[in-house]
């Protein structure tokens, strides 16, 4: 069956909970909407996407995503505008890389086009549940899983791909808090540090919770080999501004993923004529800019937080205090501007918003 021609199939659910829920009290990634999309692919094929009432699914015990990790996922919003109408921000990058982490984790593809309609119409179908207040959104989740029943070691034949919607407030509800890691690996040259693989996140919560047990939020992950460059911060792309310059690592390195908020930054303030550079960063560069009092500003870029401007950096045996927040001119600046292009109070130039 050629793409063309599949259709999406809509059940309905009889008894919407969006009247339940309690807005002013909504915790990150724990509500969700009536509906779910759900795909199969078996035969070497997709079969038709089916939008159906929020429910468990089935699983064999040996479902081979439970034994070998064939699992990868995406994460984007959607935003009411002040007009009323609904967008998703950039869904078509989304969509580019989760094929990209597909093809490492040796699972189908999603043709571009079908996971931008699969998205469109799930946030159609659930559209009621898009918050209508400042700083908050309908996170959207989709994600693919290997479903053969069977204990070897092979890449699976069959697969689910899903999509869930999750109205959200503010990931980080104040400034983060960040430690340097210098002994674990988030990922190694070689490895699927590029991939949005859910192995990843696995492997990552044991050093986080040691950081989180020292008062600190997240990790700001380094090198494997060496431990002398920075890569990540948390599950965030890092950015840095030391002399009026955004310093961020290239993702040209296998290790970093891809990050669709960071290049929306830099692309953002590359237009506002900011100076900004992608290059290998090192910790000596990173710490003596902290110490000689150059570094004006350091934050996470992801989808999840969009902007979390970080407060304190720790290292071996010392802590660093950045900058006073109100103090930081072109992160506020940064954030203010995509918070507004997001809901429609600024305009669009680079045509980020993909209306439902």
């Amino acid at each position: 069956m050629a793409i063309s021609e599949l259709t999406i199939s809509v059940e309905q659910c009889k008894d919407s909970a969006v009247n339940r829920v309690d807005w002013d009290n909504l915790p990150f990634g724990r509500v969700f909407t009536d509906h779910m999309l759900l795909m199969e692919y078996a035969d070497g094929r997709w079969e038709n996407p089916k939008i159906m009432p929020f429910q468990d699914i089935p699983m064999h015990p040996a479902m081979s995503a439970i034994h070998y990790g064939q699992s990868i996922f995406e994460g984007l919003k959607a935003y009411k505008h002040e007009d009323g109408r609904l967008s998703v921000f950039r869904p078509n990058m989304n969509a580019k890389r989760f094929n990209e982490s597909a093809i490492r984790m040796c699972m189908p593809e999603v043709p571009e086009a079908l996971f931008v309609e699969c998205v469109r119409k799930l946030v159609a179908i659930d559209s009621n549940w898009v918050p209508n207040k400042p700083g908050y959104s309908l996170y959207i989740r989709p994600f693919m899983f290997a479903t053969d029943a069977w204990v070897g070691i092979k890449p699976s034949e069959t697969y689910k791909f899903m999509i869930l919607l999750s109205p959200v407030g503010n990931y980080y509800s104040e400034p983060v808090r960040v430690k340097i890691e210098s002994y674990y690996t988030r990922a190694a040259q070689g490895g699927v540090g590029r991939a949005k693989a859910a192995g990843n996140y696995g492997a990552s919560l044991y050093p986080a919770k040691q950081a989180q047990d020292h008062n600190f939020h997240q990790l700001v992950w380094t090198d494997a080999k060496e431990h002398k460059y920075i890569e990540e911060s948390g599950t965030m792309n890092i950015v840095f501004q030391i002399n009026d310059t955004l310093i961020t690592p290239s993702e040209e390195q296998d290790t970093i993923l891809r990050g669709i908020t960071k290049r929306s930054i830099l692309e953002l303030a590359s237009s506002w004529g900011i100076a900004v550079e992608e290059r290998k960063v090192s910790v000596e560069e990173v710490i003596q800019a902290l110490r000689d009092g150059t570094m004006q500003d350091a934050f996470g870029a992801g989808t999840a937080a969009t902007l979390a401007q970080i407060d304190i950096i720790g290292y071996k045996d010392e802590v660093f205090k950045l900058p006073a927040m109100e103090n930081r001119t072109l992160s506020n600046r940064i954030k203010e501007h995509l918070d507004a292009l997001k809901i429609g109070k600024v305009e669009d130039t680079f045509g980020w918003n993909f209306f439902v």
